[in-house]
């Protein structure tokens, strides 16, 4: 089997008219890209199998070399869009070298996807341990044992590390590790995709400047 035979092909005139139309309700009704994307959201998690929040996280190092990898959005607000991780792992890094990063959302079963972009700063003290605490208790051991993107010799190393915090914690509490925190991305722009027949997509993009929102629209 050669590399080809693992695409689909590309859809026909047939595939195109007998796929089914385009749900449009008020798509792009919303004035404000951040009520929008919640309206979205709510949609992909009545829709989606699983994991309606994840998204793609693209950072890059102080060089410039970019990197991406999945994660789970944890909460949007006006300040923008959280997600929680290690700061000693590859994307903690770079996020303190380079704090910009991209979020890209996709929603397979909508046939819509949102991609954000922005600056990058960490959340409070506050907000970071109130998250951790609602964890489960064995993330919240994981958070401790695992030096999260180093490299590991074998599975028997990581196993060996949760046993070693879950007997120090016992069945007190279990703290948030400083080098665990919350990280936020404060949109400046927010592009809005909504697939459509032979290409000719909707996609509706969100500037934010010093007057506030402005909108306009991309060839597809």
């Amino acid at each position: 089997m050669t590399g080809s035979d693992l695409i689909p092909p590309t859809p026909t005139d047939s595939d195109y008219q007998t796929s089914p139309p385009a749900d449009d309700g008020a798509l792009f009704a919303s004035q404000d890209p951040l009520a929008l994307f919640g309206e979205w959201l709510t949609l992909a998690r009545e829709r989606e199998i699983n994991d309606a929040n994840a998204m793609a996280l693209a950072t890059a190092d102080e060089t410039g070399m970019p990197d991406v990898r999945m994660v789970l959005l944890k909460d949007v607000s006006a300040s923008g869009f959280t997600f929680y991780t290690n700061t000693t792992s590859a994307k903690g890094a770079q996020l303190a070298a380079n704090p910009q990063a991209a979020l890209c959302f996709h929603w397979k079963s909508l046939r819509r996807q949102v991609r954000v972009r922005g600056s990058i700063t960490q959340v409070s003290a506050e907000d970071a341990d109130a998250y951790f605490q609602s964890r489960a208790r064995d993330s919240r051991i994981g958070a401790w044992a695992s030096d999260q993107s180093a490299p590991m010799e074998g599975r028997f190393v990581l196993e060996k590390a949760i046993a070693r915090e879950a007997a120090r914690f016992g069945l007190g509490p279990v703290p948030r590790p400083p080098h665990w925190t919350g990280y936020c991305l404060s949109p400046d722009r927010i592009e809005f995709w909504r697939d459509r027949p032979f290409r000719l997509h909707d996609r509706l993009v969100f500037n934010r400047g010093d007057g506030g929102w402005t909108t306009e629209r991309l060839f597809p």
